[in-house]
């Protein structure tokens, strides 16, 4: 399955980073990002399962970039993490190999994570 849309976590990471650190109140878009983040949790599983070894630690990586730039207080950074890991092992269990419904997944998430990086970024950056 050819790799045809990235999420742009740069843009998230710095709208983020250009605003002062946050409390560990919720922000308005704690949602979305913990969202983002269990989204990039299945691409971590999937992508590679599905051919794009290349792949194997870039969302990782991008998680890791996403908590630098926000800097949560460690509740925040918990739920977040929890977030990741739930993508990731939701799809672990449910796919071995890849099929044509991991492949429909990963387009899914690839499109709604597009959507929520640009509307974070858009909505709340300073």
């Amino acid at each position: 399955m050819p790799f045809r849309v990235a999420l742009p976590v740069a843009l998230v990471a710095l709208a983020l980073a250009s605003g002062p650190a946050r409390a560990q109140p919720p922000a308005p878009f704690d949602g979305n990002l913990q969202r983002l983040a269990e989204i990039m949790g299945a691409l971590h599983y999937l992508r590679p399962l599905c051919g794009a070894a290349a792949e194997s630690g870039r969302w990782r990586g991008e998680m890791e970039q996403l908590l630098e730039a926000e800097q949560p207080g460690a509740e925040r950074r918990g739920r977040m993490i929890a977030s990741f890991n739930r993508g990731y092992f939701t799809y672990e269990q449910t796919y071995r190999s890849c099929t044509d419904a991991a492949g429909l997944a990963i387009d899914r998430f690839l499109g709604e994570g597009a959507r929520l990086s640009r509307d974070i970024a858009t909505r709340y950056s300073y």
